[in-house]
């Protein structure tokens, strides 16, 4: 290699400080020690945060992109060391999260040899055909001066439309061979590059009739508005039309749930009143969401919405998602901040609109009796002071002791829907979770990218026992850098939101859901405190709900890794004004409130 020619790893990590990459989180091995010498070589420009498994290093780049807004990249080996990955991977593609996945493979001159880690059974270095499914697309340049054009197309192609991880798989030798004299200009090719395209100027006008004219006018929101920038534009346009909002588990925190138009949550597990507007609406405005079963009530009409009669407005960035689940009386391909600019620019050309917003007051009347009757249903939990914890009233004192600007990060079990019932975020990144491809480990691992993004706010993730369990290695790495971040291990000794299920709908087989001691019977978990001080992490157990706010109080103010172990009640599960379907098994029944039947 000529002594002015960088190679192919120097180019990828010369690329992601152009792309202001602060660090990269991974796993070594013999596959990737080139690109991880090229990190080495750059340690002054861009840091290397080693986790214990490869997973957790996806979460945690998905959950930095969540918090800062800026993408990050992995960095695995071939083989099992990628293999591992693509968890993570899925997740954060479901989820619409970019981040670049740097993976090695075998080198060239050893493809279709069976070397080791050589998945080729098929295809010859074949660890792309098992990640296409998982993420947006997968570039594997095979010489050197390919590396340049790849990495910059990965990267564009991870940012741009609908966003999400993209994979950079690279032979051994890749690494090594001469690639470029410098890699390519980040400014020059991809910061320019603007994604956010508006709606048809006549749709903009068609939604804006739609709006003034309807009577019972609600708006419900997802992802596509927390992560894309819309919040303010959203608050402004609901004050502005006095419109109601309601959110999907994805959109919850895109306006501050105590708000007087929050409606709050809309899913099988919904709150009342934002599951009987959206199902009563005339028009619902919905902005980048997917319409998914949890969210629809499995779409049996009448629980979550009736579409129709509802005409529904459907905004999303990508216009596979508008009518995949529900007609639409209008769809437009639009990146939802700018739609809703253009909205308000549209309202501006119209001038007074109080006469036709004197009408909002019935519904907005109505809502509130809504609101008041879900309050009276819930009241008793808030209140239940048990051993074990009720649930419900866990999630009330952990909702109570985080400061304003603390970032919750919740795994993937019953909690989760404890979590996004009975907390009420204030911002967008208040509240983070999975919700499209849910696996188990999200907020285990993902509090840690939490804390990369933000080291000034309070980091906690609520983690079932069972998730944490399958990913405890974090301890490890929170001690190694570090992370002041706050573990609260959400312990009903079972997976028991998968228990609920096998009694809701199996009449009680249960089965390979709970844990409990062989000999005794009784239930049985390791000692997670114990486990923790173990591993350097201050351990503290719980078992009063009137305990757990202060002890989540000690864990931040303590600003080192922290673990709180409690005892939560299995056996209550969260009911809501929806329904959820299991095919060939059954329905749900509501907890509240009945199946609409619209006039």
């Amino acid at each position: 290699m000529s002594r002015n020619m960088l190679n192919g790893a120097q180019v990828i990590v010369d690329y992601l400080i152009q792309e202001k990459v602060p660090q990269v989180f991974g796993l070594c091995g013999h596959g990737n020690i080139q690109f991880i010498d090229a990190l080495y070589e750059r340690s002054h420009d861009i840091k290397t945060i080693s986790v214990h498994h490869e997973s957790v290093a996806g979460f945690m780049a998905d959950v930095y992109y969540r918090v800062s807004g800026r993408p990050t990249a992995t960095f695995t080996s071939c083989g099992p060391g990628s293999a591992n990955l693509p968890i993570s991977l899925a997740n954060a593609f479901l989820d619409s999260v970019p981040f670049l996945a740097v993976t090695g493979n075998v080198p060239t001159s050893q493809f279709n040899r069976g070397a080791f880690q050589e998945m080729y059974r098929h295809h010859q270095a074949d660890f792309p055909s098992t990640v296409r499914t998982i993420c947006k697309k997968v570039f594997q340049p095979t010489r050197g001066e390919m590396v340049p054009l790849a990495v910059r197309q990965a990267w564009k192609t991870m940012t741009t439309g609908r966003p999400g991880p993209v994979v950079l798989d690279v032979p051994f030798d890749v690494f090594m061979e001469s690639a470029a004299e410098e890699a390519p200009n980040a400014i020059e090719w991809n910061a320019n590059i603007s994604s956010r395209c508006g709606a048809d100027p006549e749709g903009v006008v068609k939604a804006v009739d739609m709006l003034l004219s309807a009577e019972r006018p609600t708006f419900i929101v997802g992802q596509g508005v927390r992560y894309g920038g819309a919040a303010e534009e959203l608050l402004r346009l609901a004050e502005r039309l006095q419109i109601p909002v309601a959110a999907s588990a994805s959109g919850l925190g895109a306006i501050d749930c105590n708000h007087p138009l929050a409606l709050g949550l809309v899913a099988r597990a919904g709150h009342y009143q934002a599951n009987h507007a959206t199902r009563q609406a005339d028009v619902l405005l919905a902005m980048g969401m997917r319409f998914d079963d949890r969210t629809s009530s499995s779409w049996i009409p009448g629980y979550s919405f009736t579409i129709p009669p509802t005409r529904l407005i459907h905004v999303d960035i990508d216009p596979e998602e508008i009518g995949r689940n529900y007609p639409v009386a209008l769809g437009l391909m639009a990146d939802v901040r700018t739609f809703l600019r253009q909205v308000h620019a549209e309202l501006d050309r119209r001038g007074d609109l109080s006469k036709k917003l004197d009408a909002r007051k019935k519904w907005l009347s109505q809502i509130d009796g809504y609101r008041k009757e879900w309050d009276k249903f819930v009241a008793p939990g808030f209140s239940d002071d048990t051993t074990p914890i009720n649930p419900q009233r866990a999630a009330l004192e952990i909702d109570k002791v985080l400061p304003e600007n603390a970032i919750l990060v919740s795994d993937i079990g019953v909690h989760h829907n404890w979590l996004l019932g009975f907390c009420k975020p204030r911002r967008p990144d208040s509240l983070i979770g999975s919700m499209g491809f849910g696996p188990m480990g999200f907020g285990v691992a993902g509090v840690m990218g939490a804390k990369f993004a933000a080291p000034d706010r309070p980091c906690v993730s609520v983690c079932g026992d069972g998730a944490f369990f399958m990913h405890a290695n974090v301890l490890g790495t929170a001690v190694e850098y570090n992370l002041p971040v706050v573990w609260v291990v959400w312990n009903n000794y079972a997976y028991a939101s998968i228990r609920g299920l096998q009694r809701g709908y199996l009449g009680g087989r249960e089965l390979a859901t709970d844990f409990h001691d062989p000999n005794t019977g009784e239930r049985y978990n390791p000692d997670f405190a114990a486990m923790a001080r173990s591993c350097g992490v201050e351990g503290v157990r719980v078992g009063r709900a009137g305990d757990l706010g202060e002890a989540i109080r000690k864990g931040i103010a303590a600003n080192k890794p922290y673990l709180i172990d409690v005892d939560i009640a299995a056996d209550i599960n969260p009911v809501g004004a929806g329904v959820w379907e299991l095919p060939g098994l059954g329905q749900s029944k509501a907890g509240i409130g009945t199946r609409y039947q619209p006039a």
